[in-house]
């Protein structure tokens, strides 16, 4: 069983392979042998692609030509089974780079949806990490695990998969890194936070603009983590034929925003940053968690806020003084 998912060689039955039309339009297949798969052009059989190469060319029975090729993981990615959303590659790799996943870090994933992200974590940690994932819901859990069963080959020696709420079956082992992919977040950071290490990294995912605002505040308002680092991925498509180059007529869509932070020494507080917040943002019409450092004028308790120092103190970098 190659970990890596992947695989090399004839293609075999077993195997998933991506179908590829003259207009760019995909359709990914299960090899079975005897297997059919009927288009509006005619069918394609399976035996005419098993025991092939890959990277090779066929035609339906109507004539219609298609590039069939192995998946790629971020192929995969996409058009695996699902029961959940899942974290599409350009947020996965973002996950993996700025979440500084290693080979044979100890990651939890809180979130496991349909397995999509477990499958770039697991390839990055290789086989001497561990992956401990934990889902609310068994169903959405039984399709992680089918998923990666299938594009590995196998069960993952380094994968361990948790049925429950994380607050309430998290165990108490220290972990390196900590993905959190759920509806809120903040309520697991008290506990993601006495389990990480001391310069760990901590990844929240958030599909929308108050969900991230809330993450971020009780990120800041636990006081033992580094400012958060909240972010959008976007990805633009090109068109480039001759002298035609020019961006492609679509791109995508929003899918979610990524707060990135890291855990400080015990006993440690984050410093106060030296930009003062936008007046109102900690108002009256404001619920969420309060930092310690705002001042009691911005919505906080302000004790110990040294206004003049913060007023005196420079721009930080990229932000514009007020």
């Amino acid at each position: 069983m190659n970990l890596s998912g992947v695989r090399q060689g004839p293609l075999q039955a077993g195997q998933r392979v991506t179908l590829t039309d003259n207009k760019g339009r995909r359709k990914s297949i299960l090899l079975k042998e005897g297997g059919v798969w009927h288009t509006t052009k005619g069918a394609v059989n399976h035996d005419e692609l098993i025991g092939g190469p890959d990277g090779v060319t066929i035609k339906s029975a109507g004539g219609q030509e298609y590039l069939v090729l192995r998946p790629l993981l971020h192929d995969y990615m996409v058009a695996m089974p699902r029961d959940a959303a899942v974290i599409y590659p350009k947020e996965a790799a973002q996950i993996v780079m700025w979440g500084d996943i290693f080979p044979g870090a100890r990651v939890l994933e809180a979130g496991v949806g349909s397995g999509a992200l477990s499958l770039a974590l697991l390839r990055a940690i290789g086989p001497e990490g561990t992956l401990h994932s934990y889902e609310r819901r068994e169903q959405f859990a039984e399709v992680a695990q089918r998923n990666v069963r299938e594009f590995v080959g196998g069960d993952h020696p380094a994968w361990t998969v948790t049925v429950g709420d994380l607050v309430e079956v998290i165990t108490d082992e220290p972990i390196d890194r900590a993905i959190l992919d759920m509806l809120a977040p903040w309520e697991c950071i008290d506990a993601v936070g006495e389990r990480l290490i001391p310069g760990g990294v901590l990844v929240c995912y958030v599909a929308t603009a108050t969900q991230l605002g809330r993450v971020a505040d009780t990120i800041r308002a636990h006081g033992g983590f580094t400012e958060p680092s909240l972010t959008e991925t976007t990805q633009r498509d090109w068109h480039a034929e001759g002298l035609a180059i020019r961006p492609g007529h679509g791109t995508s869509s929003h899918t979610g925003f990524l707060a990135i932070t890291r855990r400080l020494a015990p006993g440690q507080r984050a410093p106060m940053r030296s930009r003062r917040p936008a007046p109102g943002a900690y108002g009256p019409d404001y619920t969420g968690p309060r930092p310690a450092n705002i001042p009691a004028d911005l919505g906080g308790a302000g004790a110990t806020f040294d206004r003049k120092a913060v007023d005196d103190a420079p721009a930080e970098e990229g932000q514009s003084e007020r």
